[in-house]
């Protein structure tokens, strides 16, 4: 495999990576809304901050409120995971191809 083919696979592991956070992103405030924490504490301000536009953005397409509970986060889940394994294979194409 060249140089730039290595170089293709680590820039698919840092892809993957990313998303793998976000994901914990998610899961976190998921929790963090059957514990109702403060919401002048910067931290659950800044998961807020970036987890809204996706919730906001799955919620507009589907509907994903059942009987008071929130699926938002588990289809979230479920796409990101289908990302990663989309970008794990194209990532390792492109690898292989080069």
């Amino acid at each position: 495999m060249s140089d730039l083919g290595i170089l293709v696979l680590k820039l698919g592991s840092l892809f993957t990576g990313i998303i793998e956070i976000y994901m914990w992103v998610i899961i976190i405030t998921a929790l963090l809304s059957f514990v109702n924490p403060d919401p002048y504490n910067p931290v659950v301000q800044f998961l807020y901050r970036i987890t809204n536009p996706v919730y906001s953005f799955v919620r507009r397409l589907i509907k994903t409120n059942f009987n008071g509970l929130d699926l938002a986060p588990l289809v979230i889940i479920i796409a990101l995971q289908v990302l990663v394994i989309l970008g794990e294979y194209v990532f390792s194409l492109l690898a292989r191809m080069l």
